[in-house]
């Protein structure tokens, strides 16, 4: 009986339906993701829970809670990466938007109470960079893996300029907003790259929360730059 290869590499049409597969699966737990972002924000502050988190917060040392928070990103994003779980790479999902969500709450609380409108238009121009970022990755087919050289630079000088901040007292203002955006935009369009062509199609979770990540980091410095525009 002759042996037939196994391996998509030897059928071009059945790799790139798997890969088609997995593209929808990511772009449907991205969109779960979002969505229940949305509802977890709704619940907090439909049951006042919002307000006594964003005074417990604002009270507090922010760089302890972004600290921690940070954490949480970190080993939810890495159990979903390692973990043959399915299961367990669902939890690291949902905590990780819940985590977000909790986050959040301080500047969406200023934001509604002194900065009217802002955040129906930091929603609307999140969502339209960061689908103008996939679309330009899909429409292109371009490999932007280099990109992660850039961003873990990024990453540092922004973890840099954060803590001297902190340190020496002095305001990251409007210049440090569009620069965050322009990180989060990278990132959009490296993890958009990254999905189309180098992650394992068993990980659409990781992947959605790859890209779910970019995009939050990407509405959260879009907010701040259109509350400013309000004061």
């Amino acid at each position: 009986m002759a042996n037939f290869p196994t391996n998509n590499a030897a059928f071009p049409g059945a790799q790139s339906d798997s890969r088609s597969v997995f593209i929808t699966r990511t772009y449907t737990h991205l969109v779960a993701g979002i969505l229940g972002f949305i509802l977890v924000e709704l619940a907090l502050f439909e049951s006042g829970l919002a307000i006594q988190i964003a005074r417990f917060m604002l009270g507090f040392n922010w760089f302890l809670i972004l600290g921690a928070f940070m954490l949480t990103g970190w080993l939810a994003s890495r159990t979903a990466q390692t973990s043959s779980s399915i299961g367990m790479q669902y939890f690291a999902y949902a905590a990780y938007v819940v985590a977000e969500a909790l986050i959040f709450v301080p500047l969406l609380y200023i934001a509604d109470a002194k900065a009217p409108g802002a955040i129906d238009s930091a929603t609307l121009i999140t969502a339209l960079g960061a689908g103008g970022l996939m679309f330009v990755a899909h429409r292109t087919r371009k490999d932007f893996s280099f990109l992660r050289a850039v961003l873990m630079w990024g990453f540092v000088l922004a973890l840099v300029a954060m803590f001297g901040g902190a340190v020496f007292g002095f305001q990251l203002g409007t210049w440090f907003s569009v620069a965050m955006i322009g990180f989060a935009g990278v990132a959009v369009l490296y993890d958009t790259s990254n999905i189309i062509h180098n992650y394992p199609e068993d990980r659409y979770v990781s992947a959605a929360m790859q890209l779910f990540a970019s995009i939050a980091l990407m509405f959260w410095y879009v907010l701040r730059l259109a509350m400013g525009s309000r004061n």
